[in-house]
């Protein structure tokens, strides 16, 4: 699904709307973004919990085996964490962010329609994503379906040139919160220098000031 990188969250809110994602494994590249994601689905009334490694072996295991038990329907997974996720009738794979490795994109959609049962695989892919995308059909040697009947399709992602792997992956990892400015002491504009000085630079001082050298002889005549 070609969406605008500040639509997936509201994309991922109109998808859940269909009752028949009841237990669902959403993907994103980082731990802060699994956090995020959750949140989003926690406040618009969906149940859901994030899964990564920089959450307890406790807090993981309430996780996992509330998802098992389907006391949540959307489980948000690194694909590190992910790892030690086995869970049976997986409804729904969702990518909601596209790994840098094509290989990982073959390892999330597997974990659904296992031996024989129903599931789907989904993917949003953002303008900058488009590159990664192509990277992963060359690998599985087939086009990812486009599914534009949706309302957050984007025609402008869609139209998107393709960066080349390195340019997007660069891209990608850029993206994060900016930094706040770095306070300090204002500059005081319109400030005039002391009486005698022509400029605001410090002005050195010898507080002690060198005794006059005074030879042997001299000392003698006095």
């Amino acid at each position: 699904m070609f969406v605008d990188k500040d639509k997936k969250r509201d994309l991922l809110k109109h998808l859940f709307q269909d009752p028949s994602l009841s237990k669902v494994i959403i993907f994103t590249r980082t731990k802060h973004g699994a956090n995020k994601v959750s949140e989003v689905l926690t406040k618009a009334g969906i149940k859901s919990d994030a899964i990564h490694g920089n959450k307890s072996q406790t807090a993981r295991q309430n996780a996992l085996n509330n998802f098992k038990d389907g006391k949540i329907r959307a489980l948000i997974a690194t694909d590190i964490a992910a790892r030690g996720i086995d869970v049976d009738d997986i409804t729904h794979v969702i990518n909601f962010e596209l790994p840098h490795e094509p290989e990982s994109y073959v390892h999330r959609i597997g974990r659904t329609a296992r031996a024989g049962a129903k599931g789907k695989a989904i993917a949003f892919c953002d303008a900058e994503e488009k590159s990664l995308l192509k990277q992963i059909e060359k690998v599985i040697k087939m086009e990812v379906p486009l599914d534009s009947n949706q309302p957050y399709h984007s025609v402008n992602v869609e139209g998107a040139r393709i960066l080349k792997p390195g340019q997007a992956k660069a891209l990608i990892e850029s993206r994060g919160p900016s930094r706040p400015p770095q306070r300090g002491r204002r500059p005081q504009e319109g400030r005039r220098p002391p009486e005698g000085r022509t400029s605001d630079k410090p002005r050195t001082e010898n507080r002690f000031p060198k005794k006059k050298f005074r030879s042997p002889a001299a000392k003698k005549n006095d």
